[in-house]
């Protein structure tokens, strides 16, 4: 029971923090639409969950690219912590896998997040269609989208692209968790 306990508390915080430093990561490479405008607005909320971890990595290890390093570099080093306490806690030890467990659930996290931005583009563009944030999850999701609806074009009204999308996600996450 202390245990679960133990998980379930670093599960929600690491999965918050590390999924603000992949939200950082993810804008810098995809988010060349954003304006400055809407990157304050997301900037406001996300950088101060993240600049304790990100600005030190960032002044040991720069970008490369669009890849935002140092905001990769944090989420695998939380979820490396998460999966370091657990298992210290479980077999009294950490070993090797731990690094490959934590590569394996930073990439879960990653698709999680990356689900929840699909379900918060689908409700929101049926609830507040034309709105700031909706347009922000737009520019945000709109990388990942554009290949499908070029392949599958719109049904009327009705785009297929979120659930196909959501589809490839969840496909993703049942095989990486089948190597957990």
């Amino acid at each position: 029971m202390f245990i679960q306990i133990i998980n379930l508390i670093l599960s929600v915080v690491v999965g918050i923090v590390a999924g603000a430093c992949l939200l950082r990561c993810y804008m810098q490479w995809f988010g060349s639409q954003l304006g400055a405008e809407q990157r304050k607005l997301i900037g406001v909320y996300l950088f101060p969950l993240t600049n304790w971890i990100v600005i030190p990595l960032r002044r040991v290890i720069p970008s490369i690219g669009l890849l935002d390093t140092a905001s990769l570099l944090a989420a695998y080093l939380l979820v490396f912590g998460k999966v370091a306490i657990l298992s210290f806690l479980l077999a009294g030890s950490i070993n090797v896998f731990s690094l490959l467990t934590t590569l394996f659930d930073l990439i879960d996290l990653t698709l999680s997040g990356l689900i929840g931005l699909v379900f918060v583009y689908v409700i929101l563009s049926w609830l507040s269609a034309g709105s700031q944030t909706q347009y922000i999850v737009s520019l945000l999701i709109g990388p990942l989208l554009r290949p499908i609806q070029r392949m599958i074009p719109k049904l009327g009204a009705l785009d297929l692209s979120p659930l196909i999308l959501l589809l490839v996600l969840q496909i993703l996450q049942i095989v990486i968790n089948s190597f957990k």
